[in-house]
């Protein structure tokens, strides 16, 4: 099979790799129709190389057709559609009978200290082969895999697999009143999603910010305030402050993580820990603050006393410094963590088979087939072409 591999920094490639195969009895074989490219990839692509091996399959985001399964599974038949969460979860462990799957008991990664595995993201979560390829093995194929209907296409339901569930634990964290106001912090994937949602849940008043002017194009035009970063710079307090009764925001999401514009100190760490061998960088990752903390930092400043601060951005330092006397005084309460995805499909799943209310159908700026991955990453970490998503088509030839 063809798959996206990576080879170094800013080095992805489509190599060639054996067919997986059945391993344990509740395996299935999903054969991928869509699989998406993630912001979070891109910290793949760019600073979590020590955490990566050469050839390490990439991609966490898809959806397909059961081409194989092993004798133990008996919810799902060879050629039902299958969308497949990010987490690796088992299902029944105490952890995921309380909704928490990105915590996975079954799949948690001790020797690393870290939580559930993930398709297609690094040593610390657990290696497993992802799904920017046109085979995917999926364990726990009776509890994993979401089976969706036959008729939409992908594009209604292949955010189910991340981009749905983040985005809506996001806005369920953040827990802005109906009357209200919530600001976006970044209008990648997750954020735009993260505003259609907080728009479908009723919320009054959703500003989202970015310095894209596709981005915030688009959610202009799905009635989100928007505020250009670019042209309030420091000023971007005053006008949150202007819309939200002088008071700052009821609730904040953090969708950007550590690729934040500002922070030069983060900037340095990030370069560094790219040059530094593997055998260096990991550890000095895991030990020193490397992120870019501009977006966090703005959270802080906007959201008003007595708020919350939702993080969906990945960061990746463990020593970051955070302004902890500003939180304590302003009574800020921070929520976080990898989404849990089966945890919101019952709430999302509705919205995909009736009259598509988020948009799900048109979300998608860019399609292409997996071959020109290489092109596709170096484009969206760029921001250009008015890339917000981009979705692989395996399968399809390269135009």
């Amino acid at each position: 099979m063809r798959a996206v591999t990576w080879h170094g920094k800013r080095d992805v490639r489509v190599d060639t790799h054996p067919d997986p195969s059945i391993k344990d009895p509740d395996d299935v074989i999903v054969q991928i129709t869509s699989t998406g490219l993630c912001g979070s990839d891109l910290h793949l692509y760019e600073v979590l190389g020590p955490f990566l091996g050469e050839g390490d399959i990439l991609g966490h985001e898809p959806m397909g057709i059961v081409a194989e399964k092993g004798p133990g599974v008996t919810s799902l038949e060879v050629g039902d559609r299958v969308v497949v969460p990010f987490n690796v979860s088992c299902g029944t462990c105490w952890m995921c009978e309380r909704g928490l799957h990105s915590q996975c008991e079954t799949t948690q990664n001790r020797e690393q200290g870290m939580g559930a595995s993930l398709f297609g993201y690094t040593k610390l979560y657990g290696q497993v082969p992802g799904g920017q390829a046109e085979f995917l093995r999926v364990p726990f194929g009776d509890r994993l895999p979401i089976k969706v209907p036959e008729g939409p296409p992908d594009d209604r339901f292949v955010y189910l697999s991340d981009v749905l569930p983040t985005a809506w634990q996001a806005v369920a964290y953040a827990d802005p009143p109906r009357d209200g106001s919530l600001v976006v912090l970044g209008l990648g994937p997750i954020g735009d999603m993260a505003c259609r949602i907080a728009r479908h849940r009723g919320v009054e008043t959703v500003i989202g910010i970015d310095l894209v002017p596709e981005r915030l194009s688009r959610a202009q035009n799905r009635g989100v305030t928007t505020i250009d970063l670019r042209e309030a710079g420091k000023d971007v307090v005053d006008a949150v402050r202007t819309l939200t009764g002088g008071r700052g925001a009821d609730a904040v999401i953090d969708a950007v993580g550590m690729e934040a514009h500002g922070s030069p100190f983060g900037k340095i760490a990030h370069q560094l820990a790219g040059f530094l061998p593997d055998a260096l960088a990991a550890p000095f990752m895991k030990t020193a603050g490397v992120d870019r903390l501009a977006a966090l930092q703005m959270a802080i400043e906007l959201v008003r006393r007595g708020g919350t601060v939702s993080l969906s951005g990945v960061y990746g330092g463990m020593a970051d410094p955070l302004p902890m006397l500003q939180m304590f005084d302003k009574q800020i309460q921070l929520r976080m963590g990898q989404a849990n995805v089966h945890r919101w499909v019952p709430d999302l799943l509705p919205l995909l088979t009736d009259d598509d209310p988020l948009g799900t159908e048109d979300f998608a700026t860019h399609h292409v087939p997996l071959e020109s991955a290489p092109d596709a990453y170096k484009m969206f970490q760029e921001k250009r072409d008015g890339a917000v998503k981009v979705l692989f088509k395996p399968g399809t030839a390269t135009s």
